[in-house]
């Protein structure tokens, strides 16, 4: 018996440092690891320190987005003021593709630039 007691003792700090752990983070970690497994593959296994750093990361989002709704001079934060603040973050695809766009175009300029410069070069080559 004075083992099991001991056992017991033991677990119990354990415990507690798990429920630190968890008071550390600013969401419950269930709904977050739902939608991750629910978008990842049923072999993939997450590992904690994914989750742990999911969890803040999404804190950190909501944190700057709040921020960027407390701008506003209104005394109400509604729909339109939330969809302006997160606007960044759901454009990011649309700002890639115009990245790729922007790219492929001063591609074709470089391409005329140096045609224009071998023309040049054969036009006062030639002279």
């Amino acid at each position: 018996m004075p083992e099991e007691e001991a056992k017991e003792e033991m677990n119990e700090p354990v415990e507690e440092e798990v429920d630190e752990e968890k008071s550390n983070l600013p969401f419950p970690m269930a709904p977050i690891v739902r939608v991750m497994k629910s978008n990842l593959d049923a072999h993939k296994l997450i590992r904690k320190q994914v989750k742990e750093q999911m969890n803040l990361w999404l804190a950190k989002i909501c944190s700057e987005v709040s921020k960027e709704m407390n701008i506003s001079p209104y005394p109400t934060v509604d729909v339109p003021l939330f969809r302006q603040a997160i606007q960044k973050y759901e454009n990011v695809e649309e700002l890639k593709r115009e990245k790729e766009r922007i790219v492929v175009a001063m591609q074709k300029i470089k391409l005329d630039c140096d045609s224009l410069i071998r023309d040049l070069g054969h036009k006062f080559d030639d002279e």
